[in-house]
Order: structure tokens, then sequence, then C-alpha cells
């Protein structure tokens, strides 16, 4: 089915780095952390340049470190998603929304979400992704538009559904009283032959009956007639 009807925003990449978390980390906690982000940058680089293996690989290696890390995990999401890998990308942007991302990010992930939901053609799957996007910031008007496009595509689905149950119970019945009228045609002509073909046996055993009776009754009256006395004047 085509889902071109919708209107498509990718909030792509998320560059955004938590510097004052550096200030209350112990001092290897801070340089593992500035080491995360480095490749987070780096990824966002080679992201920039459309080299989406490359920015894979510098965000699987932020993830190692920093496991969870939600910006590693939205902006592998996107790259997954330019790689038209859309069941990646959505188990990504389940990751965030799985991390202590903040409300912003949380609701870019479940926007995303549900751009990679509906290339799958999980209509509700985006449907559900939107709502939680428009729960977290109402005013997103084009996840909005979004949302309300797929639930007319959605009614639009099941009223063809409904209508397709409806055509299949109707023309069930149909069969079935076309094979009962088939039925009554047959059963009443082989009634008919054997009730026919017991009347000419009938018939012909009462011919053959009568028949009989006659021949009898003839040489009965010939015997008779021989017989009598010859009468005396």
């Amino acid at each position: 089915m085509n889902y071109s009807f919708l209107n498509v925003k990718e909030k792509l990449p998320n560059t955004r780095i938590f510097i004052l978390l550096f200030f209350t980390l112990p001092a290897v906690s801070a340089l593992e952390a500035q080491t995360t982000e480095a490749l987070i940058r780096r990824g966002n680089r080679f992201y920039n340049k459309q080299e989406y293996d490359q920015s894979l690989a510098n965000y699987e290696k932020a993830l190692k470190k920093s496991p969870g890390n939600p910006d590693a995990h939205f902006n592998q999401g996107d790259a997954q998603y330019r790689k038209s890998d859309y069941e990646k990308a959505a188990s990504s942007y389940d990751d965030v929304l799985q991390s202590k991302a903040d409300e912003n990010t949380r609701q870019s992930a479940y926007y995303n979400k549900g751009v990679a939901m509906i290339r799958q053609k999980k209509l509700e799957e985006s449907i559900d992704a939107w709502k939680n996007a428009l729960r977290l910031n109402p005013e997103d008007s084009e996840a909005r538009e979004n949302l309300v496009k797929a639930l007319l595509e959605k009614k639009k689905q099941d009223q063809q559904e409904q209508q397709n149950k409806k055509d299949q119970k109707e023309k069930k019945k149909d069969d079935k009283k076309q094979n009962s009228d088939q039925n009554q045609d047959k059963t009443p002509k082989q009634q008919q032959s054997k009730l026919t073909k017991q009347q000419v046996e009938q018939y012909l055993k009462s011919l053959e009956q009568r028949e009989k009776d006659v021949q009898d009754k003839m040489n009965q009256n010939k015997s008779h007639s021989l017989s009598q006395p010859e009468k005396d004047w």
C-alpha cells in the first residue's frame, strides 16, 4: 500500500552534547564520556557526508563505551533509516525510549519511530507512535497531520475489510443457495424416473394378468360348450 500521502518529517541528526554532565562526574568517567561524545560527533560527520556505514560504526563504538546512551541510539536509528533499514531504525528509537533520554529526545524518537513504522506499512504502530509524540508535544503540527491522515487511512482499511467480509459472507450464502437449488433440481428427476419405471412394470404386469384372465375365461367357456348335452326334443 502506498503511504506517500503522509507528511514525513525527519528530525535528523541529533547532535546535542550533555557538556554539563562532565562537571559532575569523576575524572575517569568524564574522560570516558568525552570519548563517547567524540565518537558520536565523528559519526555525525560521516552521517552528514551520507557515509552511513561509517557513521553507524562510530555510533556502535560509542554505545560499547556508554551503553544506553540516548544520543548514540537516536543517531544510530537515523543512519539506519537513511539506509532504508526501517526495522532496525524503529528498534533503535525504542532503545532511546528505554533510556534516560530527556522529553524532547523522547518526543523526537516517537515521531521518527512513527515514520519508520509507516515505511514498513505498519499503520497501527505508526499511529501509536505519533499519539505518544503528541502527548509529549501537543504543538507538533506535523505529528498531528500525519496522525490524522494515518487515522483516515486506518478507517478506510477497516471499512474495506468489513466490506470484504460482507461480500464473502454474501458469496457463501449465494453459493450455498445455488448448491441447494441444484440438488433440488436433480432429486425430483431421479425420483420421477424411478417412479415411472415402477409404474410401467406394474402396468405391464396388470396387462399380462388381464390377458391371462381373459384367456382363462375363454377356455372355460369353450370347455363348457363342448361338454353340454344335446337337448331332447
